[in-house]
């Protein structure tokens, strides 16, 4: 992947910032995302309720309400569908919530934690179920397709993963693949979905940059895992390596590992429970033996890529909105 990142400032934009032009239309995104949430059954409510109060900072509506606007002619229903994709990302967390039985997100107590896993599972399809619904509603089978095949992406690469016989045998390229169904299918649906409210002929650029984005998005995220801190993050340090998630930084430290080191990450990926003094041992192993470097290498790569589907866009606010977003998902981790 070639190209180079703009110069930037080296303060990372505050998504605020970034959410500045479409902010009016992003608020009207959320009471879209309370109506379209809303069930006429007791725990459904009090659920979707929950989560509303749980979300995290609107990143991909935001995406699909900047897309929109790149012609200066975003249509209404771009505030509807900015809702949609946000529903369906909210039933991702659920179902991995679950299916990590994980019992803390973002501070607060996750839904399986608080009522079961089966419930989860059961408002995660509801979730999903009711951003279908409302994008039938709008009566654009294009919109529905394209989110359609994003979920069948992320459905089928949580399978993949959850398959996985030997985690420690997981290669570089299933990583990408990986990621690429369960992270960056989504934000590329957000940015096309975006693109078809309001400035379709953009659709393929705007899709190749949701993807570039959302790729350096996760990779992002998993350095992080190994370098921020619980409070910086809102999980606990070291979360997926205590789930036995194998990600870029480990994936590249166990090619060169010393045998000494490896027999510790042996330890912890055969230990079901593992303690925080071994997580963290491992998470120095990687450290030193270049996973991190190595995985800010390609997070910076996937930045350029989506810099350069960037090119040709008309230029405006919403334009250097969306370049800022890239600082802000993908350069976090350095």
């Amino acid at each position: 992947m070639s190209g180079a990142l703009r110069t930037r400032s080296p303060i990372t934009p505050a998504l605020r910032d970034i959410q500045a032009p479409v902010q009016d239309r992003l608020e009207e995104s959320s009471k879209e995302l309370a109506r379209i949430a809303v069930a006429d059954f007791p725990m459904l409510e009090e659920m979707g309720n929950y989560l509303l109060h749980m979300r995290g900072k609107m990143f991909r509506p935001t995406l699909v309400l900047l897309s929109s606007a790149v012609d200066g002619r975003p249509e209404p229903r771009a505030r509807t569908v900015a809702a949609t994709i946000e529903l369906v990302h909210l039933a991702t967390l659920v179902h991995d919530d679950s299916v990590d039985h994980s019992v803390m997100r973002r501070g607060m107590p996750t839904l399986n934690a608080l009522f079961s896993h089966q419930v989860s599972v059961i408002m995660g399809d509801f979730l999903y179920s009711r951003a279908m619904v409302e994008l039938v509603r709008l009566g654009d089978i294009e919109m529905l397709r394209v989110l359609a095949d994003a979920t069948n992406a992320m459905t089928i690469g949580e399978m993949r993963q959850l398959t996985s016989l030997d985690a420690l045998a997981f290669s570089e390229d299933d990583y990408e693949s990986l990621i690429r169904a369960k992270t960056a299918s989504l934000l590329s649906a957000a940015c096309e979905l975006g693109a078809l409210s309001g400035a379709a002929r953009h659709r393929q650029a705007l899709a190749r940059y949701g993807m570039c984005l959302g790729m350096g998005f996760q990779v992002a995220d998993d350095i992080l895992d190994y370098m921020a801190t619980e409070v910086q993050t809102g999980k606990p340090a070291g979360a997926d390596l205590k789930e036995h998630k194998v990600t870029l930084p480990l994936i590249v430290a166990l090619r060169s590992m010393p045998a000494a080191a490896r027999r510790v990450v042996d330890e912890l990926f055969n230990t079901a429970e593992p303690g925080d003094d071994l997580i963290a041992r491992v998470r120095d192993i990687v450290r030193e033996e270049g996973g991190i470097d190595y995985a800010r290498r390609r997070a910076a790569e996937y930045a350029a890529g989506a810099e350069e589907a960037l090119d040709g866009l008309p230029d405006s606010p919403v334009l250097g909105s969306l370049h800022d977003a890239i600082a802000y998902a993908v350069e976090r981790s350095n």
